[in-house]
């Protein structure tokens, strides 16, 4: 046999040996339980949206998919651990603006996220709330920001944390108003929601699905949703840029992991992801927490990552955030 058509033949077989094997990869996978990290402590939304998607993959692959709360750092904690862990598809993470935001908001961080993971399936985009513990006499936005600049720094303003998308939602409002609130940071929104209920903070620009229990129940005030349109979930409320021209500022949430994971793996998850956030009670259920389904195609996250991260770039900037 001449030796090129040798060198053809073994070529192909080769191709041939790898595509069985990533067939049969796919095919048994998952064979054990899948950890689901969310860098946040449970309860806020980057949970709920982990749990809701994360129970259908377990029911659908008959494999558990194991939500483990990992908060600190930012997120950095949880992330880093996700990113160290084998590339072997059994340790995914949940990924949020956070993701974006700390690659500028960190002068030294502990790994480059955009280098080292792989984006698998986006669940949905969700605008924040700008909402007010009840005790506040404000009913509008423009309200709020008449008695803000009657009451210079005696505003608290919670978040979920230094430079997270409801942190840095609030920063922008403050520069595009001119006004002067303090800002109280908390290690996720649960605990920052129970303050600002009791009183403790008067406002905070918070992920409408963790909020909107307390909206519906009278317990907080919404003043404005940070999309440029109104949002089905809470008919009536205007969205901030009506009173504030251009301020518009949202959150989102996707699976990722560690990079490395065998695409054949990344495309199962992502075909199971999106038909996940497709089913209609699931879908029903994040439109009705606020949010809005974005199923697309590992390429499309990866891009809209990218993207955000450069987005929110400038906005730390100017900001002055930092945690450093």
């Amino acid at each position: 046999m001449p030796i090129n058509r040798y060198i053809r033949l073994a070529a192909v077989a080769a191709a041939s040996l790898i595509a069985l094997a990533g067939i049969a990869r796919a095919d048994t996978y998952p064979s054990h339980p899948v950890r689901v990290i969310v860098p946040y402590p449970a309860g806020g939304t980057t949970d709920i949206m982990a749990r809701l998607v994360s129970n259908y993959l377990s029911e659908k692959l008959k494999q558990s998919f194991v939500v483990e709360n990992k908060p600190g750092g930012g997120t950095n904690i949880g992330t880093g651990e996700a990113l160290s862990s084998s590339p072997d598809g059994y340790t995914l993470m949940i990924a949020s603006p956070a993701n974006a935001i700390n690659a500028t908001l960190y002068k030294k961080m502990p790994f480059n996220y955009l280098e080292k993971s792989v984006a698998i399936g986006m669940i949905c985009r969700v605008p924040n709330v700008m909402e007010v513990t009840t005790s506040l006499p404000v009913k509008t936005v423009q309200e709020f920001i008449d008695y803000a600049k009657k009451n210079p720094g005696k505003i608290n303003m919670a978040s979920s944390g230094n430079g997270s998308s409801i942190h840095l939602s609030g920063e922008l409002f403050k520069a595009m108003t001119g006004i002067d609130m303090v800002h109280v940071p908390y290690k996720g929104s649960a605990p920052a929601l129970t303050d600002l209920v009791a009183g403790q903070t008067q406002v905070m620009f918070d992920n409408l699905p963790s909020s909107i229990g307390f909206i519906k129940s009278g317990k907080l005030r919404p003043l404005g949703v940070t999309s440029a349109e109104p949002v089905k979930a809470l008919p009536g409320i205007p969205p901030v840029g009506k009173t504030v021209k251009g301020f518009e500022a949202a959150s989102w949430f996707g699976f990722t992991g560690p990079k490395g994971i065998p695409a054949d793996i990344v495309t199962k998850l992502n075909k199971e992801i999106t038909a996940a956030v497709n089913d209609p009670k699931i879908k029903a259920r994040i439109e009705d927490l606020g949010g809005i389904p974005s199923p697309g195609s590992p390429a499309d996250f990866d891009k809209f990552i990218k993207a955000e991260t450069e987005k929110w770039r400038p906005v730390v900037i100017k900001s002055g955030a930092t945690v450093d």
